[in-house]
């Protein structure tokens, strides 16, 4: 760590990096407010039960089992929640690395779901990776070329199960479950949307969308992506690492393939962003890709960071609001 600021190893490659005094305030808070250990959680993808009533607004850390292995989240639960009416459920994937903690920070997205009023949580890999964690992508290597463990859960399996869970503890409407990643959570939540198309409704992708094949869903899924030209981590033009080896214009124009969407996309260019939309998809289905101009890997909107930071990670715009345009992508389309 230098200057009070830290380095991009330790906060995890694929994390936004902040000042420490920002940074261990919001941890603290986290972790000192609403901890609650769920002992005997189901594992079930999709449950029955309703968890109205049995609950109330704020963040909590919380520890579960989960397939037989203790996970842990943090859940936000929107300011205007009322334990009476179902609302949507967000999961929000950290980058390889990374933690949930550190997603919470980085998305900033606690603010969007109290004005949208909808569930945030943020869930945390198992696969070690320095200070942070990585997610277990299926078939594919993590960074640095470097093997999943044998020992690694199926995180695709932890991530559907955890929904159920979550659908018993919160007053969650389940057709309008979602998933959003970054980086390394963007690669997994594009493989959610291939083997988990009947749990969440539509998925977006920051900075990593791919379409991992085999993708043997058949609901055309809505897809939302934003990836910066300067990215340095993961090229918009691929090449990069072996799980990064196509363009992020390619995965967009297979995912429009596979929700049957017109092959030419309607695009749009203003300043900083050229916007490419695939339309005609079956199903009311939608995939859409904005290009940042000029940015890195980052998550468009965010806070803005020092100059020590974007030198590793490639400039930051603020062009769109992911958050916002993401959310309301989401708004359209329920199961």
């Amino acid at each position: 760590m230098f200057n009070g600021v830290m380095s991009s190893k330790s906060f995890g490659l694929h994390s936004r990096i902040m000042p420490l005094a920002m940074a261990g305030a919001l941890v603290v808070s986290l972790f000192g407010v609403g901890f609650t250990p769920v002992a005997g959680a189901s594992s079930s993808p999709r449950t029955a039960s309703s968890g109205c009533g049995s609950s109330s607004p704020g963040t909590a850390i919380i520890s579960l089992k989960v397939n037989g292995l203790a996970r842990t989240v943090i859940v936000h639960v929107p300011t205007g929640y009322t334990n009476t009416s179902k609302i949507p459920l967000v999961l929000n994937l950290h980058g390889s690395g990374s933690t949930a903690a550190k997603q919470d920070i980085f998305s900033g997205m606690d603010e969007t779901a109290n004005t949208n009023d909808f569930i945030v949580v943020y869930p945390q890999g198992l696969i070690v990776d320095g200070t942070g964690f990585d997610w277990n992508v299926p078939g594919v290597p993590l960074t640095g070329g470097r093997a999943v463990p044998s020992s690694s859960p199926n995180d695709i399996k932890f991530l559907t199960s955890l929904v159920g869970v979550l659908e018993g503890k919160y007053c969650v409407n389940p057709l309008a479950v979602y998933a959003v990643g970054f980086s390394g959570g963007a690669r997994e939540a594009s493989q959610l949307a291939c083997d988990a198309s009947k749990v969440f409704a539509a998925v977006a992708a920051v900075s990593g969308l791919r379409h991992p094949k085999p993708c043997p869903s058949t609901r055309p899924v809505p897809m939302i992506a934003f990836h910066g030209s300067a990215d340095l981590v993961d090229p918009f033009a691929g090449n990069g690492e072996a799980y990064w080896t196509y363009s992020v214009t390619t995965a967009a124009k297979d995912w429009a393939k596979q929700d049957g969407c017109s092959t030419t996309p309607k695009v749009t260019k203003s300043t900083g962003v050229v916007f490419s939309s695939y339309g005609k998809c079956k199903k009311g289905a939608q995939v859409e890709l904005y290009e940042l101009i000029g940015e890195g890997h980052e998550w468009p909107g965010g806070p803005t960071m020092p100059s020590s930071i974007t030198s590793l990670l490639g400039p930051q715009s603020n062009a769109v609001v992911a958050n916002s345009l993401i959310w309301s992508f989401f708004a359209q389309h329920e199961l």
